[in-house]
């Protein structure tokens, strides 16, 4: 019984940034359960080696060019992946980026802009994209990704841009799940410490940094992006039918001290 709530024989996912990291892993993980995937990011030729390296695993899987930064172009994406691959019953709206250490005062404007956009827009238009014809058909689950950035303020980078739009996409998962919970479709977030991926490798690498990072972290280990896949598989499948709203940390411990 318990098993087969984990399962997702039948289903369709959607998933954004999906092209490597946590995005790619994720998608594996849905495969691996049985669900149809579709797999989008912005970068044509890193999604062609997404799904090269799924297609290799003989997962049945399919791509899609968006920019989530477009809400016309989210709209599109959903109306297309249900008209084509049959009703979508899972969105992990995964798709984020991150920006050199900047001092607040020191801000460029289209720094904190082009973070809000992807960060916080491109999640919201990915989920309401997605989310109408899930709340007319009165089922679905939806996955964002959001960051212990949105909890804590991270040391010693400066990075008010990312941590305020992963806060944002903490707060507004909780409010469409309060919107949407009478109405079959759950949402619920996941809030990563620093991940094993490109993104969190290429300051890492500095000591300045990964010194006090893992100071911080009573684990004392970035996390794999296997191991948000993991979760996010949870969120998406039935076993966890009994939560939406909630913000599972996924931190290391990093947010107990």
């Amino acid at each position: 019984m318990y098993q087969q709530m984990f399962r997702l024989d039948g289903r369709t996912g959607f998933v954004t940034g999906a092209a490597r990291g946590i995005g790619l892993c994720t998608a594996e993980a849905l495969a691996e359960a049985g669900a149809r995937v579709l797999i989008s990011d912005v970068n044509p030729a890193t999604l062609a080696e997404g799904e090269a390296y799924l297609k290799q695993k003989g997962y049945d899987v399919a791509t899609m060019v968006l920019d989530v930064t477009d809400s016309a172009a989210c709209d599109r994406a959903a109306e297309e992946a249900n008209r084509l691959y049959g009703p979508v019953d899972i969105l992990i709206a995964n798709a984020g980026i991150a920006r050199p250490d900047t001092p607040g005062e020191e801000m460029p404007d289209e720094t904190w802009l082009k973070v809000l956009d992807v960060n916080l827009n491109g999640i919201f238009w990915s989920c309401r994209a997605f989310a109408r014809p899930m709340l007319a058909r009165g089922r679905g689950a939806i996955v964002t990704i959001g960051s212990m950035s949105g909890v804590i303020s991270n040391k010693p980078q400066r990075q008010v841009p990312y941590n305020a739009s992963k806060a944002a996409v903490h707060h507004m998962t909780r409010s469409l799940a309060g919107e949407w919970a009478e109405r079959g479709v759950r949402i619920n977030c996941v809030a990563p410490t620093y991940v094993n991926t490109l993104m969190s490798n290429i300051t890492a690498q500095d000591p300045y940094y990964f010194g006090p990072w893992m100071e911080n972290t009573p684990m004392k280990r970035m996390v794999e992006p296997e191991e948000i896949a993991a979760v996010n598989l949870f969120l998406a499948s039935d076993a966890s039918s009994g939560m939406t709203g909630t913000i599972v940390l996924v931190d290391a411990g990093y947010t107990i001290w």
